[in-house]
Formats: structure tokens, C-alpha cells, sequence
């Protein structure tokens, strides 16, 4: 008897962060730089008891509403995306189930502390979203979530002068907290940015 044939699924992409530093506006730029590119797109939003993310996705008119699921932790947001990321994974398969022409499944985490790491049992590659108005000593706290990500996003850039941040020292800091790892500057407001993640995705993990 001959086995089933073989499936490669959707790739999966982790967006982590905490509260505030911009993860859902990013995904809302990142979904029309996915479109241009010709990338069909689902996405998964984790909240604590609610489906907010998701909603505020699902009305922004940029992706079928279908194509967005929510995910409520009901505990701490590590749970589901590390310790126990069940919920989160039937979620994507059944986003691939619905849309078979799926090629990317983005997973936005509830925001959470820089302690958030994703469990390679759901995701192939992700990112960490700060802020700079979170502090310029993120860097410097050497958290996993800064760490251990495959790309690291400092977010708001246009927020540093009003902060008293110096960006430069910032990212400087980052660089070699992540010795030398992948590093994006955005601002999600005006779009700054966004591009560069989108190539790096459609490289690194589609291989395009």
C-alpha cells in the first residue's frame, strides 16, 4: 500500500512584542506589501479574552475577513504560543483547510513581556516587535524575545526625538545584543520599513 503523498503546508511567521509596540499596525502594512509581492495570505490574532486584534483586522478592508482568525489565550500569552500552542496551530490548519491557495500564515501573539519566545512546533521563523518609546534599554535587558527572534523590529522610530531616544545608540545596542543578528527599523505610520521585512520574509522563508 502507498503511503499519502506528501503536503508542505502554508509557512507560519510569528509576530511577538509587548502591549502597544505595534504588532497589529504592522501586520496591516504588511499585508498589502504581501499582495504586491503575489503572496496569499491568512492571519491568526491572539488576544486574552478577546478578538479585538482580529476585528480591527477583519474591518480594515485590506484582507477577506475570512481569512483572519482569533484566538483567545484566556491566560498568559507565552501559553499558546509556546508552552501549549495547540489552539493556535488548529487555528492555522484550519485557515489552510478553507484557503488551500494559503502560501503564508502570520501569528500575532497578545502582547506580552520580552520574555515571549514562539515554539517551533507552530512557527517556522518570526519576530519580535519593541518600541522605542517602550525605552532605549531594551537592548541592553538581553530579553529571549529579543534574542532568540529571527528578526528583530524596533518600531516608532519617529517617536524617538519626543522620547529622548537616540536611535542610532539604540539600534547600535541591538546589534550587538543580537550580535549581529537581522535587525529592521520601522515606522508602521508611514509605511517606513515594512518593504524590507516583506523581502526578507519572501527570501528567508519562501525562498523567493
Amino acid at each position: 500500500m502507498n503511503p499519502p503523498p506528501s503536503r508542505v503546508g502554508a509557512a507560519r511567521i510569528g509576530i511577538g512584542g509587548p502591549v502597544g509596540s505595534g504588532k497589529t499596525a504592522l501586520i496591516e502594512r504588511l499585508i498589502p506589501a504581501f499582495a504586491a509581492r503575489g503572496v496569499s495570505l491568512a492571519i491568526v490574532t491572539n488576544d486574552l479574552v478577546t478578538a479585538e486584534d482580529a476585528e480591527r483586522i477583519r474591518r480594515s478592508g485590506l484582507i477577506d475577513p475570512a481569512r483572519v482568525a482569533a484566538v483567545e489565550a484566556g491566560a498568559c500569552p507565552h501559553t499558546v504560543i509556546r508552552e501549549d500552542p495547540t489552539l493556535n496551530i488548529a487555528a492555522a490548519d484550519d485557515l489552510e483547510a478553507l484557503f488551500p491557495d494559503v502560501e503564508l500564515i502570520l501569528i500575532e501573539s497578545g502582547g506580552d513581556n520580552l520574555a515571549s519566545t514562539f515554539s517551533l512546533d507552530l512557527v517556522d521563523w518570526w519576530m519580535f516587535v519593541i518600541d522605542v518609546a517602550g525605552g532605549d534599554d531594551i537592548p541592553r535587558k538581553n530579553g529571549p524575545g529579543v534574542l532568540k527572534c529571527d528578526l528583530l523590529v524596533v518600531n516608532k522610530t519617529d517617536l524617538a526625538p519626543y522620547v529622548g531616544v537616540d536611535l542610532a545608540a539604540m539600534a547600535a545596542q541591538a546589534a550587538t545584543a543580537r550580535a549581529g543578528r537581522p535587525m529592521a527599523l520601522t515606522n508602521c505610520r508611514s509605511n517606513e520599513g515594512v518593504d524590507t521585512i516583506a523581502d526578507r520574509i519572501l527570501s528567508d522563508v519562501l525562498f523567493r
